[in-house]
């Protein structure tokens, strides 16, 4: 196996690590001590400049307005972007947009990409992706209260949904709804488009995650359908294709997760390696406290590279084989790589001290909003559980 980097991934990694030392890195201060609203016109600033690299929605193909990036591709530069908490709303690969923007290429009507595909890649609008309810966990997504029924032409939908990632400021929202309640689990449910100026659709409120409520694109919604009507045209795919559609996004969306992750881990290598030569020893202080500090540089530096190659290695197998034929890979990396997140986090932090807990860097910041990488996409449980279950059913059990 090839370990050495095409050319083009040389190349744009270097263009975005100079870009985010020169633009990205220095608004993190204030980002940390202001809020994001704060500096949406810095951000807007930015971004255009961030267009000039090329790269912008570089998941897209040339003709839609992006760099036309393979998936292997776009996962070392999603890790770049992944270094900074601003890293990839500048460059208009955020979530849940990056995800929507797919669904809309690959299953929306030339009325749907005009109407929201176009403006979404030029970073004109934002969106949302309404699933998750509080009433039923998530763990198990086929169980969903709200519904879309057909009435008088036109989708109705009522329900009740939270953790919809960047409700707040967004244009329109992909909502999952029952449709089919007589068909079978996972044929049940539909997709369908909402702006969010439609009366019905309410905004609740952002949720308080670990004492912070976000705003924006960093917010987490919690939404409710009060009857809100739309077009039958606003289906996005087949009636019925909601989780299949759903699956597809997801696949994607965890390698693109995954290496933001790696991002972040980088990042807080760097900070600890960093600390770590450069701080002063107290008087008395002895030798063990050393290799308790070179311990975790150690075992960092090993699962960063491992789980690095384990993500690629499943953006190669969706790209020859399919999300499908993925899914172990899939899996596997989902609860390995958000493990190593938690742990890397915490060794930076300890090493920092009452540092670490400030936000005088990142640290803290991502600590608090990244632990729920753990549970979103598919809880640890979830994800070790089905992966076992088919690897042994391939020697023959039922379990």
């Amino acid at each position: 196996m090839d370990f050495s980097e095409p050319g083009r991934v040389q190349g744009f990694r270097e263009t975005v690590r100079e870009f985010m030392k020169k633009e990205v890195y220095p608004l993190e201060p204030r980002l940390r001590r202001e809020g994001f609203g704060a500096l949406l016109p810095d951000l807007k600033q930015t971004r255009a400049r961030a267009k000039e690299t090329g790269l912008w929605a570089a998941h897209l193909p040339p003709e839609w307005g992006g760099a036309g990036l393979s998936l292997v591709e776009f996962a070392h530069l999603s890790e770049e972007l992944g270094r900074s908490p601003l890293g990839h709303y500048l460059f208009n690969v955020q979530a849940p947009d990056v995800g929507n923007m797919e669904l809309l290429l690959s299953h929306g009507t030339d009325e749907h990409k005009d109407r929201w595909l176009r403006p979404l890649v030029r970073g004109d609008i934002r969106s949302c992706f309404t699933m998750t309810e509080p009433e039923f966990p998530g763990s198990n997504p086929v169980w969903m209260g709200t519904t879309a029924k057909k009435e008088d032409g036109a989708w109705v939908i009522r329900g009740h949904k939270w953790f919809s990632t960047a409700a707040d400021g967004a244009a329109f929202a992909v909502c999952m709804a029952v449709t089919n309640p007589e068909a079978a689990p996972h044929r049940r449910a539909s997709m369908i488009l909402v702006p969010t100026t439609t009366p019905g659709f309410e905004l609740v409120g952002n949720i308080s995650v670990m004492g912070h409520r976000g705003a924006d694109h960093q917010s987490h919604g919690e939404v409710m359908y009060h009857g809100a009507r739309v077009p039958l045209a606003n289906l996005l795919g087949q009636e019925g294709s909601g989780f299949e559609l759903a699956q597809a996004r997801l696949g994607a969306g965890r390698v693109h997760h995954c290496m933001r992750w790696i991002g972040i881990c980088e990042r807080a290598f760097d900070i600890l390696c960093k600390h770590a030569v450069t701080r002063q020893l107290a008087p008395g202080d002895f030798l063990g406290s050393r290799q308790l500090v070179q311990q975790s540089v150690a075992e960092s530096r090993a699962e960063i590279d491992s789980a690095r190659l384990m993500v690629l290695h499943a953006a190669w197998t969706i790209e020859q084989k399919g999300t499908s034929a993925a899914r172990d890979e899939i899996s596997l990396i989902k609860f390995t790589v958000a493990r190593t997140l938690q742990r890397v986090l915490d060794r930076a932090i300890q090493t920092l001290g009452a540092l670490g807990l400030t936000d005088e860097t990142p640290l803290a910041f991502w600590w608090a909003h990244e632990r729920g990488a753990r549970i979103y996409d598919g809880a640890d449980e979830v994800h070790i559980s089905s992966v076992a279950r088919r690897i042994l059913r391939r020697y023959g059990g039922e379990q």
